[in-house]
C-alpha cells in the first residue's frame, strides 16, 4: 500500500500541470498500471514478469520533476527511453501479462506525445551518490545503500540494517533516563561523566538541593568535541548555573566547512557547519548539532539549575575502551548512587520545610529572570498539592509525572515541575523510538500517587460482579 500511495501521488504531480494536460490519458495509463500492479487489482506479474520493477524504477525518476524545471523535457525523456529498454528486456516473461502490456501501451503514446526518441540517452536507476564527508547522515546512508547492494549481489541471507541512534537525559533531582531507557533517580554528587567516547565527552557536576535530602542537582555542564579529522578540531562548550553561553569555550558559535543548506523559520537559508550552536532562548535555551557525527544536545537552565538532553548514534555510543566504562548514559548510576529502589521511587516522608525556609532566605528572587516561577518561589508542597501542581504540565502519568511530584515533595522548587516538562519534552524531540517514549512506575510507586486510581479499580470490580450476575 506505500508504494502504491508514492506512485498515486508522483503521477499525480505529474498530471497536474497545464503543461501535460494533454498527455493526462497516458499517464492515467500508467497510474492504473502502477497502483494496480500495487493494490492487485490488474493481473499480478509472476516472479519471473518484472514488469512492477520497471514501472517503480520510472516513477522515482520522474516523482521529483516538475514541468517548470529547465530540463524537465529531456529527464522525462531519458526516463521513458529507462522505462521502455526495462521492458523489453522482461518482456519474453511478460508475455499475456495485463499490467505488461498496458505499461507498453502508456510508454508509447508518452514518447509519441513528448516527441521523444526512441534511441538516446537513459536515466540510471542507480546514479553515483558521493558522500559528504563531514555529515553523518550521508555517510552512512550512502555506506548503507552500498552494503545493501553488495549483499544483493552476493546472495546473502541477511540485510544491512540502517544506523540506530539512542537518547540520554538528565534533569531534576537528578533523574536519568539512560540509553537502555532505564529511568533512575540518583545521587551522584560531584563531577560525574555521563558520556565518554571517542568522538564524544560529556560531564555534570551536581550539587546538594536542600539540607536533609541526598538528592542534588545539576549546576554545571561541561560538553568536549573531540577532534575529526577533515571537519573539526576540538572544541568544548560549558555552561553553569546562570550562564549558558551561545558558544563554545573559544568564543566560535560553529567549526569545519559549511556541509549542507537548511532552511530556516523566516524561510531564510543558511549554510551549516559540521558543528554549530543554535541559542533558542538566550541564557535559557542552547543546541549543539554535531552534523558529522550525527550527534544532537539540547542544554537548558530552569531555575537555579541545568537539564540536558542527548542524541547520539548508537555505533559512536559504542566506540570506547575499558578506561571509559563509567558513563551514567551507559551503564546508569552505581547502586550505591541510587535513590530509587528498582524503579521504585520513595517520597520523602518528611519534607524539609526547614531546608527550604534557610534556602528561601539565601536564594534571592531574581526579578529579571525569565522562567516562570522566580528562584526564592519555594513552598512546602503535601502529596496532593504536588501532584495538582505537576498536572499543569505534565498530562501523562508517565515516570516524568512520579518524578516531578518527588522533586516538589523535596525541593518545594516549582521550577522543578518545569524541567519534568521539558525534559520529557526534549525527549519527544530526540528520541528515535516512539513505542519506547513513555515509562511508568514498575509498581504502585506510592499508594498516595495512585489514590485517585482507586474509585476506577472499585467501579471496574463493581462492573464485573454486575456482568457475572447477569451472566447467571
Amino acid at each position: 500500500m506505500g508504494r502504491a500511495g508514492c506512485c498515486c501521488r508522483a503521477a499525480e504531480r505529474l498530471a497536474s500541470p497545464s503543461p501535460v494536460r494533454r498527455f493526462l490519458p497516458p499517464l492515467l495509463l500508467l497510474l492504473a498500471v502502477c497502483c494496480g500492479a500495487h493494490l492487485g487489482e490488474c493481473q499480478v506479474a509472476t516472479p519471473q514478469c518484472r514488469i512492477q520493477k520497471c514501472t517503480t524504477d520510472f516513477v522515482s525518476l520522474t516523482s521529483h520533476l516538475t514541468p517548470a524545471v529547465d530540463a524537465f523535457h529531456i529527464e522525462f525523456c531519458k526516463a521513458l527511453r529507462a522505462y521502455s529498454a526495462c521492458t523489453q528486456r522482461t518482456a519474453k516473461s511478460c508475455r499475456g501479462n495485463l499490467v505488461f502490456h498496458s505499461a507498453v501501451l502508456g510508454i508509447s503514446d508518452l514518447m509519441s506525445q513528448r516527441n521523444c526518441s526512441r534511441d538516446g540517452p537513459t536515466s540510471s536507476t542507480h546514479p553515483e551518490v558521493h558522500p559528504e564527508p563531514c555529515n553523518y547522515h550521508s555517510r552512512t546512508q550512502h555506506a548503507h545503500t552500498h552494503s545493501h547492494a553488495h549483499s544483493h549481489a552476493h546472495n546473502h541471507g541477511h540485510s544491512h540494517s540502517r544506523p540506530g541512534y539512542l537518547f540520554c537525559g538528565l534533569f531534576g533531582d537528578p533523574h536519568l533516563r539512560t540509553f537502555k531507557d532505564s529511568f533512575q533517580t540518583c545521587k551522584v554528587e560531584g563531577a560525574w561523566p555521563l558520556i565518554d567516547n571517542d568522538y564524544l565527552s560529556v560531564q555534570v557536576t551536581n550539587v546538594p538541593v536542600v539540607p536533609g535530602s541526598s538528592a542534588t542537582a545539576t549546576n554545571k555542564i561541561t560538553i568536549i568535541f573531540k577532534p575529526y579529522e577533515g571537519c573539526t578540531d576540538q572544541r568544548v562548550y560549558q555552561a553553569v548555573t546562570d550562564n549558558l553561553p551561545a558558544a563554545f569555550d573559544d568564543g566560535t558559535v560553529s567549526s569545519g566547512d559549511p556541509i549542507h543548506t537548511l532552511a530556516g523559520e523566516d524561510g531564510a537559508t543558511v549554510k551549516v557547519r559540521a558543528l554549530w550552536i543554535s541559542e533558542r532562548t538566550p541564557g535559557r535555551h542552547v543546541e549543539l548539532h554535531a552534523g558529522y557525527i550525527g550527534v544532537t544536545v539540547i542544554v537548558r537552565q530552569l531555575g537555579r539549575y541545568l537539564t540536558l538532553a542527548v542524541r547520539i548514534p548508537e555505533e559512536l555510543a559504542q566506540a570506547y575502551d575499558a578506561t571509559q566504562d563509567l558513563q551514567l548514559c551507559l551503564n546508569g548510576c552505581p547502586s550505591g548512587e541510587r535513590i530509587d529502589q528498582g524503579g521504585h521511587l520513595p517520597l520523602p516522608l518528611f519534607p524539609p520545610a526547614l531546608g527550604l525556609q534557610l534556602q528561601q532566605l539565601r536564594w534571592p528572587n531574581y526579578a529579571s529572570q525569565t522562567q516562570e516561577y522566580p528562584y526564592g518561589a519555594m513552598q512546602d508542597f503535601s502529596v496532593e498539592g504536588a501532584k495538582e501542581r505537576c498536572r499543569e504540565k505534565l498530562e501523562v502519568r508517565d515516570i516524568y509525572f512520579h518524578s516531578c511530584v518527588f522533586d516538589l515533595l523535596t525541593t518545594g522548587d516549582a521550577n522543578f515541575t518545569v524541567a519534568a516538562h521539558s525534559a520529557q519534552k526534549d525527549m519527544e524531540s530526540l528520541h528515535p523510538h516512539r513505542d519506547r517514549w513513555r515509562i511508568y512506575p514498575r509498581d504502585s510507586a506510592t499508594s498516595a500517587l495512585h489514590s485517585d486510581s482507586q474509585p476506577i479499580k472499585r467501579l471496574v470490580l463493581l462492573l464485573l460482579c454486575a456482568l457475572s450476575v447477569a451472566m447467571m
